[in-house]
């Protein structure tokens, strides 16, 4: 027992909903979420993932409605994922001029102007492949790649993209991308890094959702390896150097060591993906009654802001947003 006792009793700090509030280290705000979506070419109406109770596949025709609702609810940026109608191997819907994004941009801005646009940069929902870049002789070959990945920045910016998202974790994306946007007179769009993207499990559902799973191999050259947390610091670092505004880490539950000591080392703008796996486990188990979603769903996104994220991209987002008004932690 503490010398301090009983004198000293921490409890006192705990006994009222005023003073818990009060105390709360980390407080979770709507302010600090993105929420993702997929928009269709290939439907007209909301196209339920079945991995993923309460995402949807959202066409087009849809998009002005689900931007009201997400603005009703108070979420002010989203991060944008495309499926086209058609692939080829070279992703050339990823930076056509009237691509499933480019499209959608000009239709959300033209609804919400304010809403922060963010939109993901890869090759992989448009090639036929379903990998991250160009492929020769089985393999993604890198410096190729980069192009592609710099005119799908460019497209996004000229449709009033925010902000672009490189994700293919192909060397140097970011400093050819911020070269090329800035050539391009784009030097306000900011980018935001994937810069310790691993090769993870947890994306199973988001392939569903994206129609993005590779055709064949997988995609451990370029993705990291889940055993290194290291490589991850230095991937980051090479980032910042490169002009990343903002480095991403996913997915975030299992790296809340690597969100930790990337703070403690960057004096940068974290951000960590609340990814597909982690969504759906959730969601199954909330589900079949076995725990209680609300509060796991709050416990589990205030722990990625406790490990050093600012910001958190999450499918959560619209229930957060609506839990937020009643829970302790807001």
């Amino acid at each position: 027992m503490s010398s301090n006792f009983p004198r000293t009793r921490p409890r006192r700090l705990r006994n009222s909903m005023a003073i818990r509030k009060m105390m709360a280290e980390n407080k979770l705000s709507s302010d600090d979420l993105v929420y993702p979506m997929f928009i269709s070419e290939k439907t007209t109406v909301l196209n339920p993932i079945e991995s993923m109770p309460g995402i949807f596949q959202v066409p087009l025709n849809k998009l002005n409605q689900e931007i009201q609702d997400i603005s009703r609810k108070g979420i002010n940026s989203v991060l944008l994922f495309g499926l086209p109608n058609d692939k080829d191997a070279m992703g050339s819907g990823a930076y056509a001029e009237n691509g499933v994004v480019q499209q959608a941009i000009r239709l959300i801005k033209k609804e919400n102007p304010n809403l922060y646009v963010i939109t993901d940069v890869c090759l992989c929902e448009y090639t036929d492949h379903g990998h991250c870049g160009v492929i020769r002789d089985m393999d993604v070959v890198n410096d190729e790649t980069l192009g592609l990945l710099t005119k799908t920045a460019i497209s996004h910016a000229i449709s009033g993209a925010d902000m672009v998202a490189p994700s293919a974790m192909m060397d140097g994306q970011v400093s050819a991308i911020r070269e090329g946007l800035d050539k391009a007179d784009f030097s306000g769009v900011s980018i935001m890094a994937y810069s310790a993207k691993y090769a993870s499990s947890f994306y199973g559902p988001f392939r569903e959702a994206a129609e993005s799973a590779p055709q064949f191999g997988d995609r451990l050259t370029y993705q990291m390896n889940f055993a290194n947390g290291r490589e991850a610091l230095r991937e980051i670092r090479m980032d910042i150097e490169e002009g990343a505004d903002i480095i991403l880490i996913k997915p975030a539950l299992t790296y809340l060591d690597v969100i930790s000591q990337a703070r403690e080392d960057f004096n940068c703008v974290i951000a960590a993906y609340n990814v597909s796996g982690e969504y759906s486990m959730v969601k199954a188990a909330g589900n079949n009654g076995w725990i209680d979603e609300s509060k796991i769903i709050l416990e589990i996104l205030t722990s990625i802001k406790r490990a050093g994220a600012d910001i958190i991209i999450s499918y959560h987002a619209k229930d957060v947003c609506e839990l937020l008004k009643n829970s302790e932690s807001c």
